[in-house]
């Protein structure tokens, strides 16, 4: 237990802190919606639930995935992260599928919900303090991206590097942004169905929420799956690769397998070497070589092979083979 403790210090601060203001707007949005009946906040009380939950999950989650490997599990527990995140998406799933169908009812069954104000005041104010959870999240990509960015500058640099991104932060980002945008559409819909006889704009916009819902339910499940499964990325073999091959002694790399562990990347690589070195000097070579790839940023892990070189070339800096 004190273990279980120590690891949730190192868990994604930003799952956290979504987790907590997530609580509390949920909190809020359902007893606002117990005392006025708007479908829209409805719909906004099970999305706020809905990412409260996957959100307390993801914080475990990554900080378990913290663990020092053990003799049983040598490679570590980095995995654990996507896997709660698959866990996760069942619940946004429940979430979006409530969500979409109290819309549809409302459509079909249309009634005029009170507290105007009340509800529109709520809306608001939930959906500015969701966006300080965006902006966190924003801050944290941007940061682990090394890039600087600040202001509006935020907005387009975040995106361009959510792919590189830690799963947890990635849907803290993807989650907050359809938060933010939800609670704005909601808004709208309470505004429309107050000032005009179109009462179905609340349904309609808990259909829309919903879908937004599904739509990061697909994201996340596709890729935390290939993250649970074991995914190679791309963009670090070729960064590996180029990093080995920079090395003077290192003729060709035969074999180069990038996968990502969580949040770190386990790195196997065989490469070819002059047949005349000694025992002595290939130990000393892969040193060498370890603790280069160890500096890349992300990399935890390192094993390397070696082969004789056989005057066939199999490694090309284009294809990030």
């Amino acid at each position: 237990m004190k273990e279980f403790f120590q690891l949730l210090k190192h868990g994604n601060t930003s799952a956290l802190t979504a987790a907590i203001v997530n609580g509390v707007v949920s909190l809020v949005k359902g007893t606002t919606y117990f005392f006025t009946g708007n479908v829209a906040m409805f719909a906004e009380t099970l999305h706020s639930l809905g990412d409260a939950a996957n959100q307390l999950f993801v914080f475990t989650g990554s900080a378990l995935s913290k663990k020092r490997p053990t003799k049983k599990f040598p490679k570590g527990f980095g995995r654990i992260v996507n896997l709660v995140l698959l866990f996760a998406v069942i619940v946004v799933g429940i979430m979006a599928y409530e969500t979409v169908k109290e819309g549809i009812s409302h459509i079909f069954h249309p009634a005029e919900s009170t507290g105007f104000l009340i509800n529109l005041i709520v809306l608001l104010a939930c959906t500015a303090l969701e966006s300080t959870v965006l902006l966190k999240a924003m801050r944290e990509i941007v940061a682990e991206s090394g890039e600087e960015a600040s202001g509006f500058k935020l907005i387009p640099a975040s995106i361009r590097n959510l792919k590189s991104a830690k799963a947890a932060t990635k849907l803290v980002f993807m989650e907050d942004s359809v938060a933010t945008a939800g609670g704005l559409l909601a808004a709208l819909a309470v505004i429309i169905s107050h000032f005009t006889p179109f009462h179905q704009a609340e349904g309609i916009a808990s259909i829309l929420i919903g879908i937004l819902m599904f739509i990061v339910v697909g994201e996340v499940f596709l890729d935390n799956a290939g993250g649970a499964i074991g995914k190679s990325d791309e963009g670090m073999n070729l960064q590996v690769g180029q990093r080995i091959m920079s090395d003077p002694d290192v003729r060709d790399i035969q074999v180069l397998t990038v996968i990502k562990e969580g949040d770190t990347f386990h790195v196997d690589a065989e490469v070819e070497l002059d047949a005349t070195l000694t025992l002595a000097e290939i130990d000393d070579i892969r040193d060498r070589i370890e603790d280069d790839v160890l500096t890349i940023k992300g990399v935890s892990d390192v094993v390397i092979t070696f082969d004789e070189v056989d005057n066939t070339l199999d490694w090309q800096y284009g294809d990030g083979r």
